[in-house]
């Protein structure tokens, strides 16, 4: 069966065919940022425009990529939530009218079980059961996988995610957007030894999170130490403070994860997710593994952020289960839960 993808969750145009017998055939992406980057945030509307202008090209392409014709594809997955009302809607316009056109079946994929299946693309893959952490600019939660739609959610951000508090942070230090790459960026230039920031709810018991307390720790520290910096000394003190920011965040996430595998007694973990592209939170991750004789996953780089991949993936294991939308009525959901998922074996 070969699954055509696509996501426009929220400012990532993403275009993937998945085969069961030759994996990953083509993807596409196109990438927002650029867009939005002059009002330091998605901008809703200018979403959903572009994803309205660039679909019907990123489809022409992955098909001539794949060398395939619409009489190859089988079905069409999209991503239905959570996201943005009207860029959700736009994938799912186009993928409904497609697959009623093309007289395919065709399925919603929730955009977060995309991420947490999105290591399956790579060799070696992952085995169920496992402990996964997805970690974005919407979302941080720790999840218990037992197979494809069979979730318990382990826990979670009681405020900011994770991914939402680099953007912040960088906003702040005037670092631009996306926080998380610049913040990075900036980090390695600066002295781990100068600041250490708290690290949230790690003193006490429980997997949840919260970033929220950390941003504002941030903030005031900017604003205490800069008083009177210019030039090379104002941009050594943001070096500084966002090796501080950075390391805070890594030690609190691997924390949590360590505690994790070690209340379910489980030896593999899987990231996913924007964040899980950040390589000292990689680095961390393998280190705290290995410690309890486990391994981590994690998606190749580019299928980190939003890709339409991890879509097709996603909708190949459901299509294949026998689940398929057969109305032309369709509905997205932006606050769809993932603890809303069940096994589409069942």
């Amino acid at each position: 069966m070969n699954v055509l993808g696509i996501e426009t969750s929220c400012d990532e145009t993403g275009v993937a065919i998945y085969s069961g017998e030759g994996g990953l055939l083509a993807h596409q992406l196109y990438s927002q940022v650029a867009l939005h980057a002059e009002y330091g945030g998605v901008v809703p509307e200018l979403a959903s425009r572009d994803h309205l202008r660039k679909l019907v090209p990123l489809i022409r392409a992955t098909l001539k990529q794949a060398h395939m014709n619409q009489g190859d594809i089988h079905g069409i997955a999209y991503t239905a939530g959570p996201g943005l009302a009207g860029a959700l809607l736009a994938g799912a316009a186009v993928a409904r009218g497609l697959a009623w056109a093309w007289d395919v079946p065709s399925v919603e994929v929730h955009h977060m079980e995309g991420h947490l299946l999105a290591p399956m693309l790579e060799e070696p893959a992952p085995a169920f059961p496992f402990v996964a952490l997805l970690v974005s600019g919407g979302h941080t939660m720790l999840v218990q996988v037992e197979g494809v739609g069979r979730y318990r959610l382990l826990g979670e951000s009681l405020d900011d995610a994770a991914g939402e508090a680099f953007d912040k942070t960088a906003k702040l230090l005037q670092l631009g957007y996306p926080g998380g790459p610049a913040i990075a960026a900036m980090a390695e230039q600066g002295d781990p030894d100068r600041f250490r920031f708290p690290r949230p709810m790690t003193d006490r018991p429980g997997l949840d999170f919260s970033f929220s307390g950390l941003k504002t720790y941030t903030l005031t520290t900017m604003q205490k130490e800069s008083a009177g910096l210019t030039g090379a000394a104002l941009e050594e003190l943001k070096a500084d403070i966002a090796r501080a920011f950075e390391d805070a965040v890594v030690d609190t996430l691997a924390i949590k994860c360590r505690r994790a595998l070690e209340q379910t007694g489980s030896r593999t973990l899987v990231l996913a997710g924007g964040v899980a592209a950040n390589q000292r939170l990689r680095q961390r991750m393998d280190e705290e593994t290995r410690k309890l004789s486990a391994r981590s996953f994690y998606p190749r780089l580019e299928f980190c952020t939003d890709n339409g991949a991890m879509i097709a993936h996603a909708g190949w294991q459901r299509l294949n289960a026998g689940q398929a939308n057969t109305e032309l009525a369709f509905q997205v959901n932006p606050r769809w839960s993932l603890m809303d998922l069940r096994d589409p074996g069942r």
